[in-house]
């Protein structure tokens, strides 16, 4: 009886040791995403994002000289699950930096979480708010919808020579911050909207939206979509019952998910993308490295990823540091760095892009059009 007591110690022991040894010769970097729930698919393509660039990165070195471990929380795709999964991360002082959801909602209520950690936190929600709350630990990996608003405004109005606007939004975080932004930004070019809808996220009936832009006289939408479900539901919806009009979208309109749910009820809209793979080299040899290990057309939900684990590695190894704030200082201290959504420069308020491209969907393929930089 003793010694099988003894023998079990020595085994937890071991086990204890081995587990510590494995930690100290890997750099642990959190990584919060909607592995179950509604948004599952979604979350699985920000996973191979992550994993491309953990392998890319491994194979060159890691970081500091260290291979690369992920530690991945599941948020079941809900704001409180977000909450808990910052709360376990925050909390394990091996882990220097966290990628965060994309979702809009989900950043908002963990942000007192990021802050408390005092954890880089790299986050891919579009809503200006989010980096301009006093939070010091929050880097966007993406443009925000100040940016985005401005980009589908003029080349709706200035290109496309249409101003009988009806807006689509969520009315979570993001959209309703992308409907403001865009309602902003068409005032600004002499547009007042005929209509501003509003609905609530995973609606499986379309059709009172659809008659009110039918009512409307609307000869342009402007939609911003948290859920790739959703529209791919609107789509077909807006179709059937006859609506015409030209379509520019938020970043969701080109995503996998919602190109093939909707299929053909989507050919001929346009979108903005922070990623295409035509829009520069880097993301033609990520979509290249995408496609061959996934056997899947990358989207926004794997770039943002991509470009967030590269953004963390570049920012170590520059500062030669894993401590949270000299990895924050590195962050704010990239200019001009060359990621697959295009080129950063970290504000002070962390926000690293303000380009978009425009793409239009050509018989289910996504087609680049142009580059826009937007000035502050």
């Amino acid at each position: 009886m003793r010694v099988s007591l003894l023998s079990a110690l020595s085994a937890g022991a071991i086990a204890s040791l081995f587990a510590f040894s494995a930690a100290a010769d890997s750099v642990r970097i959190g990584l919060i995403s909607e592995i179950t729930g509604p948004n599952a698919e979604a979350g699985s393509y920000t996973l191979n994002g992550a994993k491309l660039a953990v392998d890319a990165i491994n194979q060159k070195g890691g970081i500091l000289g260290k291979q690369i471990e992920l530690v991945i929380e599941d948020n079941q795709s809900t704001n409180p699950g977000t909450v808990l999964a910052f709360s376990k991360l925050g909390g394990n002082k091996d882990i220097p930096a966290i990628i965060g959801p994309i979702r809009s909602t989900q950043i908002q209520a963990a942000s007192p979480s990021i802050q408390k950690a005092g954890i880089p936190t790299m986050i891919g929600g579009t809503d200006p708010s989010l980096t301009h709350v006093n939070n010091p630990w929050v880097f966007r990996c993406r443009p925000n919808d100040m940016f985005s608003s401005r980009v589908i405004s003029d080349f709706g109005v200035t290109k496309l020579k249409l101003r009988k606007w009806a807006i689509v939004h969520s009315t979570d975080a993001f959209g309703s911050g992308g409907q403001k932004a865009l309602v902003d930004a068409l005032k600004a070019l002499g547009v007042e909207p005929v209509l501003i809808q509003g609905y609530t996220n995973n609606s499986q009936d379309f059709t009172p939206v659809v008659l009110a832009i039918k009512k409307s006289g609307a000869d342009v939408i402007g939609t911003y979509m948290t859920n790739s479900q959703d529209l791919g539901i609107f789509a077909k919806q807006l179709r059937q019952l006859g609506v015409t009009a030209t379509w520019v979208g938020s970043p969701s309109i080109v995503t996998d998910t919602a190109m093939k749910l909707a299929g053909e009820s989507l050919h001929g809209t346009y979108g903005i993308a922070d990623f295409n793979p035509d829009a520069n080299a880097e993301a033609r040899i990520f979509a290249t490295a995408y496609r061959a290990k996934y056997n899947l057309e990358p989207d926004v939900y794997s770039s943002w990823a991509y470009d967030a684990l590269n953004v963390i590695a570049t920012a170590m190894n520059t500062a030669k540091s894993t401590k949270p704030d000299d990895i924050r200082k590195a962050i704010l201290g990239l200019k001009n760095w060359k990621g697959v959504e295009g080129n950063y420069t970290f504000d002070e308020n962390g926000d690293g892009l303000r380009g978009y491209n425009i793409v239009k969907n050509e018989g289910g393929k996504v087609k680049f059009v142009e580059h826009i930089n937007v000035d502050k």
